[in-house]
C-alpha cells in the first residue's frame, strides 16, 4: 500500500468513527469518462448505505487517481469503479443485518461472523479456534426480522457498522484494495496491455469465510509470483495478461495451492529461460 493510500484510509476511518463529518454524499468528481457517472453514482450510494459519507469519499478519492489517465479508457475506468465499489462493500455480519433490515421480510439467513468482530475481540477467539483445529470451520449466526427481538438485534448489528472500521476484515480489505490499485497503476506504467487483466483480478476475491481466504491467497500468489516481479524488472514476462489468465485457470479451491503454484512456477521458468536465451 502506498503512503498516500494509507493516510487517506486512516483519515477517513477516524473521521467516520469520531463523527467529524456530516452525512452529505460526495460530489461526482470532475472529468469522468463517458458513461462513468452512473457507475460512480451507484458506487457512492452503495457505500453511503454500507458505511457512511466518509467511506464514500474515500471511494471517490481512490477513483480520482485514474481520471484523465491516457491509458485508462472509459470502459476500464467504469470497471475499476464498479469492482472497487463492490469490493469496498464486502460481505460481513453487519452487512447481512443491513440488508435484512432493508428487506424486512420473514426469512432467515446465515452468515459467518468471526471476521466482523473488532480485532481486540476476534484475535483471541481465532487463536483458540486455531488451537482446537477449528480455524477454518464455519461459525454461523441466524438472522431474522420475524420478531421484535430479531428486528432490534438487526438494528444493533447495523449500528455496529461504526465498529467495522476496527475489525480484522476491514484492515485486510483496506490493505488489499490499496495494493490492487497500486498494481493497476504499476501496470499502466510498465505494461499497459496487461492492465485490464490486473483490474479483473478483483473478481478473485469475494464472499467470506473459506471462499474469501482462498481467493485472497490465490490473488497474492499470482501478484507476488508474476505481476510484481514483472513490474520490478526481475521477470522478463512479455505477455503478463496471458500469464495471469493461465494462472487463474489453474487456481482450484485448494488451500495448499498445488496446481496454482505449479502453474506459476512453469510460467516463471519459461519466461526466465526465454529471457536468458534472448540475452545470449
Amino acid at each position: 500500500m502506498s503512503d498516500d493510500g494509507l493516510l487517506s484510509s486512516l483519515r477517513y476511518l477516524f473521521a467516520d468513527f469520531l463523527d467529524e463529518q456530516d452525512n452529505t454524499p460526495p460530489f461526482l468528481p470532475d472529468g469522468l469518462p463517458d458513461g462513468a457517472s452512473s457507475v460512480v453514482s451507484d458506487g457512492i450510494h452503495l457505500l453511503m448505505d454500507y458505511q457512511g459519507a466518509a467511506y464514500a469519499k474515500l471511494y471517490v478519492e481512490r477513483l480520482q487517481r485514474f481520471i484523465g489517465h491516457q491509458d485508462v479508457d472509459a470502459a476500464m475506468f467504469r470497471e475499476i469503479a464498479r469492482l472497487m465499489a463492490n469490493r469496498m462493500a464486502y460481505e460481513d455480519a453487519i452487512r447481512i443485518a443491513q440488508l435484512k433490515l432493508a428487506e424486512f421480510r420473514d426469512s432467515d439467513g446465515r452468515v459467518q461472523s468471526i471476521d466482523a468482530l473488532p480485532a481486540v475481540a476476534a484475535e483471541p477467539v481465532l487463536m483458540v479456534l486455531d488451537k482446537l483445529g477449528w480455524a477454518h470451520k464455519r461459525v454461523s449466526i441466524p438472522f431474522s426480522a420475524a420478531s421484535r427481538w430479531g428486528l432490534r438485534r438487526l438494528k444493533i448489528e447495523a449500528w455496529l457498522r461504526r465498529w467495522r472500521l476496527f475489525s480484522i476484515r476491514y484492515s485486510e480489505e483496506r490493505a488489499w484494495v490499496e495494493r490492487w490499485l497500486h498494481m493497476i497503476a504499476r501496470s499502466l506504467a510498465k505494461q499497459p496491455n496487461a492492465t485490464s487483466a490486473i483490474v479483473d483480478t478483483a473478481t478473485m476475491v469475494e464472499g467470506y469465510g473459506d471462499r474469501y481466504r482462498q481467493g485472497l491467497a490465490d490473488w497474492h500468489a499470482i501478484i507476488d509470483g508474476l505481476a510484481k516481479p514483472t513490474f520490478d524488472g526481475a521477470l522478463p514476462l512479455q505477455d503478463l495478461a496471458g500469464a495471469v489468465a493461465e494462472a487463474r485457470a489453474a487456481a482450484l479451491p485448494d488451500p495448499r495451492q498445488v496446481a496454482l503454484k505449479r502453474a506459476i512456477a512453469q510460467i516463471r521458468a519459461q519466461a526466465l529461460g526465454t529471457g536468458a536465451n534472448a540475452a545470449a
